[in-house]
């Protein structure tokens, strides 16, 4: 994405942090919606930059820049001011803030980097998170153009998360213990049935290896309801993910050894069993009085 787009606005999260991590990436030109309000603070009638955000902001003519892809980093702070930026920019021509599309399909590309509706905080009931923001913006954009709006979530259920978790994985191993192939078992930790459970039983369903699904009780699945995506197993933590994951390996372990043994047990023949009748002797007679037999021998 940085090799491919040069000017990108980046939206969410707390001050600078997501301009900072763009960066990190490699993002040559990263715009945040503080420096749109800052070039113009009537784009947002309803909200005024803070102190911090005002001088964080960079002051430039944004209405003579392409903003050629937008980028949902984090959660928004600030969902009516982000939306009406981001709707302004879906609705422009070629990405010029300011211009309107007569089509309204000339915008710039919208990319969120999950798609988790609802996400579980210290609040007692569960939160919107960007999931929710992706449908209100579909929504909105419907109601103004009459058309539908096409974006992109990465995250989970969708399978590139997952096939590039296990690119590291295969990377890991190989740097660390010299094994160039993923692993055998991948146990996959999550709370939220509608994207972690699901996304990793659809994965599992086609890749080389096994991922093996756990759903905890600590955050979005409530106790007494049946999640839509089943997991393999349900816990209440974590701790308890990690020690059914270690014991059910310990029990293939186990099981693997019992089936090796059994296996040497069935192939194995006792010495002489195999031989003709002459190496096999006769089964010992027990003389119940052998002084009488003595005797006996003797007269004969």
């Amino acid at each position: 994405m940085a090799e491919k787009f040069d000017t990108v606005l980046v939206v969410g999260g707390e001050g600078e942090k997501c301009r900072q991590v763009a960066e990190g990436y490699g993002f040559k030109d990263v715009i945040t919606p503080g420096d749109i309000i800052k070039d113009n603070p009537d784009t947002t009638p309803f909200r005024k930059l803070t102190k911090e955000e005002h001088d964080n902001s960079r002051v430039r003519n944004y209405g003579e820049i392409k903003i050629e892809a937008i980028f949902v980093f984090a959660d928004s702070r600030d969902w009516a001011g982000d939306q009406q930026i981001i709707l302004d920019l879906l609705m422009s021509k070629d990405g010029y803030l300011g211009t309107r599309s007569e089509t309204f399909d000339e915008g710039p590309p919208l990319f969120f980097s999950h798609n988790d509706v609802i996400w579980s905080a210290s609040h007692d009931l569960t939160r919107l998170g960007m999931g929710a923001l992706r449908l209100s913006l579909e929504a909105m954009f419907r109601a103004v153009t009459g058309k539908e709006l096409q974006t992109t979530a990465f995250g989970k259920p969708q399978v590139g998360t997952f096939q590039f978790a296990t690119r590291l994985l295969r990377q890991w191993r190989k740097d660390t213990h010299g094994i160039d192939a993923p692993p055998e078992t991948v146990y996959f930790v999550g709370d939220t049935p509608e994207s972690d459970i699901r996304g990793t039983n659809e994965f599992n369903a086609h890749s080389e290896n096994t991922w093996y699904s756990i759903l905890v009780r600590t955050g979005v699945f409530q106790e007494g309801t049946k999640p839509k995506f089943q997991p393999k197993a349900t816990v209440d933590h974590v701790l308890d993910a990690v020690l059914h994951g270690l014991e059910r390996e310990q029990k293939k372990l186990t099981r693997g050894k019992l089936d090796l043994t059994q296996e040497k047990l069935a192939n194995f023949k006792l010495e002489g069993s195999a031989v003709d009748d002459t190496l096999i002797s006769p089964p010992p007679r027990i003389v119940e009085n052998p002084f009488e037999e003595a005797l006996n021998g003797e007269k004969a």
